[in-house]
């Protein structure tokens, strides 16, 4: 890993189900996140992602190109323009520096109408881990 190293892209639906398991999943009862006539009464088009799933979806797109001994260190998230079902959004990253085993990676997952979430993570890779098994079949 280098800095300037960009993750691949990630592209993940946004389904009903997700944005409503997630919402469930982190005891965040708003009714924006799972009740489409109330988020409709105030103000919103539709049931919308909450902050929650979002920082999961970050952790889960960095850990996963890492590898599993990767450790989150930090996840510091801005989120922009909502997540609403019926949309993809696609995360991107990008190596921002390096510190040893740990790195930080600029995220930005972008959906149909703009960014949803801008930030960073911080991350640690075990300098062992990060290299390839040898003998290994």
């Amino acid at each position: 890993m280098n800095v300037g190293d960009a993750l691949p892209p990630l592209e993940i639906p946004i389904t009903r189900t997700l944005i409503v398991a997630g919402a469930i999943a982190s005891r965040d009862y708003q009714d924006v996140h799972h009740d489409t006539l109330l988020a409709r009464e105030k103000g919103s088009p539709d049931i919308f992602m909450n902050i929650l799933t979002t920082n999961g979806l970050v952790g889960r797109y960095v850990t996963d190109h890492l590898g599993p001994h990767a450790v989150l260190r930090a996840v510091s998230i801005r989120l922009g323009a909502p997540n609403y079902p019926g949309d993809t959004m696609t995360l991107t990253g990008t190596v921002t520096a390096l510190d040893g085993d740990t790195a930080e990676i600029r995220v930005v997952g972008a959906n149909g109408i703009g960014h949803h979430v801008t930030g960073t993570v911080r991350v640690t890779v075990p300098a062992a881990a990060a290299e390839p098994t040898r003998g290994a079949a």
